[in-house]
């Protein structure tokens, strides 16, 4: 099995609905997201997938969130856009977009320098745990 990862930033504000502090008025971070995927092999180049590629596709998901209320954004004007979420959604909106054979292995979001969250994908056939 093979894994890569990239990283980039991006800056957005949000609010956490039904909080009980101070996250649930509007305030921002400068995210810094990492994302791996992996495959169990390589393409004809022996590659996993081209950085540049994962760059461009990486670059095309956040900036849609990049210096946005993230709450006004689907899936964010109805699910919580907590960090944990957002990892989630960049996850599946990559995964719809990587060639075949290379799938999203975790994306980690950092909502400051010592504050972080992960999503791992669930493996083909488990149900994501949603904690319900």
């Amino acid at each position: 099995m093979y894994e890569l990862s990239i990283e980039a930033d991006f800056a957005a504000a949000h609010c956490l609905r039904g909080y009980p502090g101070d996250c649930e008025r509007l305030h921002g971070h400068n995210w810094r997201v990492q994302v791996r995927v992996r495959a169990a092999g390589l393409d004809a180049l022996g590659m996993v997938i081209d950085f540049r590629e994962l760059r461009r596709l990486l670059d095309a998901a956040l900036s849609e969130l990049d210096h946005r209320y993230l709450n006004e954004l689907p899936p964010f004007d109805e699910v919580n856009p907590t960090t944990e979420n957002l990892c989630r959604h960049i996850a599946e909106r990559l995964a719809s977009q990587l060639p075949a054979g290379v799938s999203v292995r975790r994306v980690t979001c950092w909502e400051s320098d010592r504050c972080a969250a992960s999503y791992l994908p669930p493996a083909a056939g488990e149900e994501p745990d949603d904690g319900g």
